[in-house]
């Protein structure tokens, strides 16, 4: 296994954690902080311990990093509360995932809430263990149709699309608008939700809204029947708009930092011009017209002009 992948016009590219959970005995694991004294007595620890007991291990895995100066010892980076429940139930060893950094702020930073896909996996590979759907819901404290509703969340996905939603926080119900679309549009619907930044369950109905008959699924057409539906034009422009707003919209991300970085650092190099009185009084005799456009660049509020433009 390898920490690197290389990817086509880049160096090797630094993975966060390896693609392999490790298990780990739970005595050699460290915490890098100290548990309120009363944790054991709080709501989330008491369902973590729960879950714990009724699955056999935790939903999701601990994130840990190992002690350069000790092979046999790991800090850990996520999971304080989970290995604590696993130290009450008895627990001698924890499948754990492996980060080669002690990157414990940029980890805790983006774990704070699951992504649905992930939730999915993870419900997936408990049960694959043979845990069932009401160990399961218990644990999580949710109705088995619930756990299982969960558990079907892919199902009709094209997995290329599921692949590009995977971090993403799309709802169920978007899943649901993409399952009525065939594979190919839904990877095309992903781009646009990716690109938009916009994963919404409106924009989802949207985007089903702007596909033509071809790329629905046969047995979802007849739903459309008995109410009113874009004709065959309108579908075609809104296609149109769509892809070429998402392709404005890449463009000014690509470009808009450093444009309105250099923009910034060219007005600021021309007002110190302008406040020595020597270079004011030279232009003025020699490069009049150019002294009256470094006065208006100056004075001007890049921010504020950018703005008027577009609402104009």
């Amino acid at each position: 296994m390898t920490d690197e992948v290389t990817t086509p016009g880049h160096s090797r590219i630094h993975m966060a954690f390896g693609m392999d959970f490790l298990t780990i005995p739970v005595a050699s694991i460290i915490p890098l902080k100290t548990l309120p004294p009363d944790i054991r007595l709080s709501r989330t620890y008491s369902q973590i311990l729960n879950s714990i007991k009724a699955i056999g291990h935790p939903i999701e895995s601990p994130a840990v990093t190992p002690d350069t100066t000790n092979a046999e010892r790991w800090f850990l980076l996520d999971g304080h509360l989970r290995i604590e429940a696993m130290k009450e139930l008895g627990f001698t060893e924890v499948e754990c995932l492996l980060a080669p950094d002690d990157d414990t702020y940029t980890y805790n930073k983006r774990v704070n809430r699951i992504p649905p896909i992930q939730e999915h996996r993870m419900i997936a590979r408990a049960m694959e263990r043979g845990v069932s759907s009401s160990d399961i819901a218990t644990a999580l404290n949710v109705q088995v149709e619930a756990v299982l509703r969960r558990f079907r969340l892919l199902d009709g996905i094209s997995p290329e699309a599921a692949e590009m939603l995977k971090d993403t926080p799309c709802s169920m119900k978007v899943f649901d608008i993409l399952r009525q679309m065939t594979a190919v549009r839904q990877i095309e619907s992903a781009d646009l939700m990716i690109g938009q930044n916009n994963f919404t369950v409106m924009f989802a109905r949207a985007l089903r809204a702007a596909t033509s008959e071809n790329q629905l699924v046969p047995n979802k057409r007849g739903k459309k029947e008995g109410r009113a539906t874009p004709s065959g034009q309108q579908i075609a422009r809104m296609e149109r708009e769509l892809a070429a707003l998402q392709t404005q919209v890449k463009s000014v991300e690509e470009t808009y930092g450093i444009d309105n970085l250099h923009l910034t650092v060219a007005r600021g190099y021309i007002t110190k011009l302008l406040a020595n009185n020597r270079i004011v009084r030279w232009m003025e005799t020699h490069q009049q017209d150019y002294l009256c456009e470094f006065q208006k660049i100056a004075e001007t509020d890049p921010l504020g002009s950018i703005a008027k433009e577009t609402n104009t």
